[in-house]
C-alpha cells in the first residue's frame, strides 16, 4: 500500500465517529434521492410504455346515433391532423345484473367491436379469448365488476334479456370501454331511440391539451352540431393512472432536499473540523514528504470511503422503500416489472459522491496550504480568547458553576456551534413537516370518509362477480320503511338518507354517481373547498376533479343524462372529495323526482341525542330494521387507505433518518470539542467538579444551539408544509381547503420548538459521558 493510502486508512479507522456521520448523512441522501427519483421515473413508464405498445387512442368520442350516421363519421377519417382512427362502433350504457343476483349493478358502456383492433386502440387480451359470436361478452379488466371467466350477465332494464357469458378480460389503455362484445350483438343491448357510436382517433400532434382540442374539431368540423355525447383525451387518462404515484413526488422532493443539503453541510463541518484538529498532524505528513495536493487529496479519500460505504446502504434502503410504492404502481396496469432504473441508481450515486468530493475538497484545501512549519508549532489544545464576554456574562447569571461555562461555550466556538445547529434546524424542520404532514392526511381522510356520523345504516352492498346464483333472493330493502324506523327510535337526534345514482355527463366518458340526499346532510363531515353546501333544489356541489374534467366552474350548471330525462343542476360549491376520481355530484334527492331515478341504494347517518348510548342505540335499532333487511352499526371514520399508510410510514422513516444524522452532527461537533477542551476539563476535575457536573455542563454547551436552532427550524418546517401539502393535492387534481393546511396548534408548536433542545441533547450525551468517564490525571498531561 502507497504511504498515501496508509494515511487515508489510518485516518478513517482513528475518527470513527466523523466516518460514521459523513456514512449516515450520505445515506439518508442517497435513499431519498433514489426514492424519488425512481418515482419520478416509474410515475409514467407503465403507461407510457402500453401506450406506445396498443397504440392507444389520444381521443375517444362518442357520438349520437340519432344525429349522426356510420358514413359520416368514417369520413371523418380523412380530417387533417388525423394519423390513424378506428370506428365507427356501436356503444351501449346499460346496467348489468350477473347471474341473476340482486338487483342491477353500476351502469356501463359496452362497444360493438369484431376483434381487439391493431393500428388504433389495441384491446390487451389478459385471460380467455376475444367473443365470436352473440351470447359472448369480455369485460375490462378496469370495470366496476370483478371480472371472472364464465359469469353470467343480464340486463333487467332491457326488453329483450340478453344473457352474455364472460369469455374474457382486457384492458384498453386508454380505457375506451368498459365492455365488448360482437357487433351484431349490439341491437339486443340497445334500448329504442338511444345507442350512439364511437370513433379513435390518434394525430400527428398530440402531446398537449391544446393539440387534441385542434384535432378534435377537425374531426367533427363537418358534422352536425350537436352530435358529441361524450369524449376523453389520453392526457387525462395518463394522468389518472399516474395519480398515485405522483402524490409522492412533492413529498419526497422535500425530504431528497433536506437529505442533501444536511449531508453537505454535515461532510462540510466533519472535513473541516478534522483539518482543525490535524493540524499538527499535517505538519508531520508534510515534513515527510507529502505535497500540498496529496494532502488534500487524503482528506478527501477519508471522506469519500465512508461515504462510498453510506451510498451503498442508501441505495439499498431507497430500493427497500420504494418496493410499497412500486406495487401500487403496478396494479395500475397488472404488470409485475417495474423495478428501479439502473440510471438512477447511476445519477445519484454520481451525483451524491461528486458533492461529498467537492465539499471535502473545499475543507481539505486549507490543510493543504498550511506551511509546514506553522503547522508543527501548534499543539491539540484550544487557543483561548474568543467567547471570553459570553463567559463573563453567564458568570453574573444565578446559575451553577458548570451550567454557567456550558452556557458560554458556543461562543467559544461560533464555527462549530453553527454547523451543528444547522444540522439541529434541519432535523426540527423535519419533525415539524411530518407531524403537519400526518394531521393534514388524517384531514383529508376524514373528508374522504364523510362520517362524522354516530350510527350508519349502510346501503345494501351489490353482489358482483359471485360465481352462480345466490342461494335466496333477497329482499329488496325500502328506505322509506328504514328512515321511518330510524325516526321512530328513541334517542335519534339528526339524520340524512344518501342515495346513490348512475349518469352520464356531457365532456365525461362513462358514467358518474349522483350523491342524492335526503334530509340536511351539512353535518355529515363535506368539507367545503369554496362556494357552499346544497340549500335548496336543483343545486349540487362537486369535487375539483369534476370542474377541471368538465371545465366547468362555481356557479354553472351540468346536464345530467342517462335517467328517464335529463336533469339540470347548478353548481354552488366545491367540496373536497378523492373518491371515485372526483367524478361525483351532490345533490338533493328532490331535483331528481322528475327523472324517477331507483333510490333504493340508500344509506342512513344519524346523529344521537346528547347523552344516548350508541352500542345501546344501534342495538335497540337493529331489532326494528331486522324485518326490513337492514343493518345498523356504529359511525367511525375511514382508517385510510394503503396511500396514507405508507405515506406516513415513508415520512416516519425519513424524519428518524434525518433526526438521527442531525444528532450525529451535533455528536460530532460536542465530541472534538469535548477532546479539544479535555485539559481544561482536567483543570475544573481537580477543582472538585463531579462527573455529573461534567455531564451537566457538556450537555449545556448545546442547550443555546438547541433552543435556536428550534425556534427557528419550526416556522420553516411548517412553510415546507404549506407548500408541499397544496403541490401533492395538485398532482393528484385536487384544491386542498384551509383546514387541511392549517393544521397546526399554538401548544403543539410550542412543544415542536423544544424539539430542537432534545435533538442537541441526544447528541450530547454520548460525548457528555465521556468527558465525565476522563479520569483528572489523563487529562492534566494533555497537550
Amino acid at each position: 500500500m502507497s504511504a498515501l493510502g496508509k494515511v487515508v486508512r489510518s485516518g478513517v479507522s482513528r475518527r470513527r465517529v466523523q466516518t460514521l456521520v459523513i456514512g449516515l448523512a450520505t445515506m439518508m441522501a442517497v435513499a431519498a434521492s433514489v426514492l424519488g427519483g425512481t418515482l419520478l421515473v416509474v410515475s409514467g413508464a407503465p403507461f407510457d410504455d402500453a401506450f406506445a405498445k396498443q397504440h392507444g387512442a389520444h381521443l375517444s368520442m362518442r357520438f349520437d346515433a340519432s344525429k349522426v350516421s356510420a358514413g359520416q363519421l368514417s369520413k371523418s377519417k380523412e380530417a387533417e391532423g388525423v394519423s390513424g382512427a378506428a370506428g365507427p362502433f356501436r356503444t351501449a350504457t346499460v346496467t348489468p345484473r350477473v347471474n341473476g343476483a340482486g338487483p342491477g349493478g353500476p351502469m356501463m358502456t359496452v362497444v360493438g367491436r369484431g376483434d381487439p383492433g391493431r393500428d388504433v386502440d389495441e384491446v390487451a387480451l389478459l385471460e380467455g379469448r376475444w367473443p365470436t359470436r352473440p351470447g359472448e361478452i369480455v369485460l375490462s379488466a378496469d370495470s366496476s365488476l370483478l371480472p371472472t371467466m364464465g359469469m353470467k350477465i343480464d340486463f333487467p332494464d332491457l326488453s329483450s334479456g340478453p344473457t352474455l357469458t364472460v369469455v374474457g378480460v382486457a384492458r384498453s389503455v386508454t380505457r375506451t370501454a368498459d365492455a365488448w362484445v360482437v357487433p351484431s350483438q349490439m341491437p339486443a343491448l340497445t334500448a329504442p331511440g338511444s345507442g350512439g357510436y364511437q370513433m379513435l382517433y390518434r394525430f400527428t400532434d398530440a402531446d398537449t391539451a391544446a393539440r387534441i382540442t385542434a384535432g378534435g374539431k377537425a374531426v367533427t368540423e363537418q358534422l352536425p352540431p350537436g352530435t358529441i355525447l361524450g369524449k376523453q383525451s389520453w392526457l387525462a387518462v395518463k394522468k389518472t393512472a399516474e395519480r398515485d404515484t405522483a402524490l409522492y413526488v412533492p413529498f419526497l422532493i422535500a425530504f431528497g432536499a433536506l437529505g442533501l443539503v444536511m449531508s453537505v453541510l454535515i461532510v462540510g463541518n466533519v472535513v473541516a473540523s478534522a483539518v482543525g484538529t490535524s493540524t499538527r498532524r499535517i505538519g508531520i505528513l508534510k515534513a515527510i514528504g507529502l505535497t500540498p495536493a496529496q494532502v488534500v487529496r487524503a482528506y478527501v479519500g477519508q471522506a469519500l470511503i465512508p461515504a462510498a460505504v453510506g451510498t451503498t446502504l442508501g441505495v439499498l434502503a431507497g430500493h427497500l422503500l420504494a418496493v410499497p410504492v412500486l406495487a401500487e404502481t403496478e396494479e395500475i396496469y397488472g404488470t409485475s416489472s417495474l423495478a428501479i432504473a439502473p440510471w438512477v441508481d447511476l445519477t445519484v450515486i454520481g451525483g451524491v459522491l461528486g458533492l461529498v468530493a467537492a465539499t471535502a475538497w473545499a475543507s481539505a484545501w486549507r490543510a493543504g496550504r498550511l506551511r509546514t512549519v506553522d503547522a508543527l508549532a501548534v499543539g491539540r489544545t484550544a487557543s483561548a480568547g474568543r467567547g471570553r464576554w459570553a463567559a463573563r456574562l453567564a458568570g453574573r447569571l444565578p446559575l451553577p458553576r458548570p451550567v454557567a461555562l456550558g452556557l458560554a461555550r458556543p461562543f467559544a466556538r461560533p464555527a462549530r456551534a453553527l454547523a451543528a445547529g444547522t444540522a439541529i434546524l434541519f432535523g426540527a424542520i423535519a419533525v415539524t413537516f411530518t407531524v403537519g404532514m400526518s394531521a393534514s392526511l388524517g384531514e383529508v381522510m376524514k373528508a374522504r370518509a364523510h362520517d362524522v356520523a354516530d350510527v350508519v345504516v349502510p346501503a345494501p352492498f351489490p353482489d358482483f362477480g359471485l360465481q352462480g346464483p345466490r342461494p335466496e333472493k333477497q329482499p329488496k330493502v325500502d328506505p322509506t320503511a328504514v328512515a321511518a324506523a330510524i325516526d321512530a327510535a328513541a334517542g335519534t337526534g339528526k339524520y340524512y338518507s344518501a342515495a346513490t345514482v348512475r349518469t352520464t355527463a356531457p365532456g365525461l366518458s362513462g358514467t358518474i354517481d349522483v350523491i342524492a340526499f335526503t334530509g340536511d346532510a351539512s353535518w355529515g363531515g363535506y368539507t367545503m373547498v369554496s362556494g357552499r353546501w346544497i340549500d335548496r333544489p336543483g343545486e349540487g356541489v362537486v369535487p375539483t376533479p369534476f370542474l377541471a374534467a368538465t371545465g366547468t366552474r362555481v356557479g354553472d350548471t351540468v346536464t345530467l343524462n342517462g335517467l328517464a330525462e335529463p336533469v339540470t343542476v347548478r353548481i354552488v360549491g366545491e367540496v373536497l372529495d378523492p373518491r371515485n376520481d372526483g367524478m361525483q355530484v351532490f345533490t338533493d334527492a328532490s331535483t331528481l323526482t322528475a327523472a324517477d331515478p331507483d333510490l333504493t341504494e340508500t344509506s342512513h347517518h344519524i346523529a344521537v341525542t346528547s347523552g344516548t348510548d350508541v352500542t345501546g342505540y344501534v342495538d335497540a335499532l337493529n331489532k326494528d330494521l331486522a324485518p326490513l333487511g337492514a343493518t345498523a352499526r356504529a359511525g367511525g371514520l375511514d382508517a385510510g387507505g394503503d396511500m396514507v399508510v405508507t405515506l406516513n410510514a415513508l415520512s416516519a422513516i425519513l424524519t428518524l433518518m434525518l433526526v438521527a444524522v442531525a444528532a450525529l452532527g451535533v455528536l460530532n461537533g460536542v465530541l472534538l470539542d469535548t477532546r479539544e477542551r479535555v485539559r481544561e476539563i482536567g483543570v475544573h476535575k481537580a477543582l472538585g467538579m463531579t462527573p455529573r457536573q461534567t455531564v451537566a455542563m457538556v450537555l449545556t454547551s448545546v442547550v443555546v444551539t438547541g433552543l435556536v436552532a428550534g425556534a427557528l427550524g419550526v416556522p420553516l418546517g411548517v412553510a415546507l408544509h404549506g407548500w408541499v401539502l397544496p403541490a401533492m393535492g395538485e398532482s393528484v387534481g385536487l384544491r386542498l381547503p384551509g383546514s387541511v393546511i392549517a393544521v397546526y396548534q399554538g401548544a403543539e408548536l410550542l412543544s415542536l420548538a423544544f424539539g430542537g433542545l432534545l435533538i442537541a441533547t441526544l447528541g450530547a450525551l454520548l460525548p457528555a459521558g465521556w468527558a465525565a468517564r476522563t479520569r483528572t490525571a489523563t487529562a492534566l498531561r494533555t497537550e
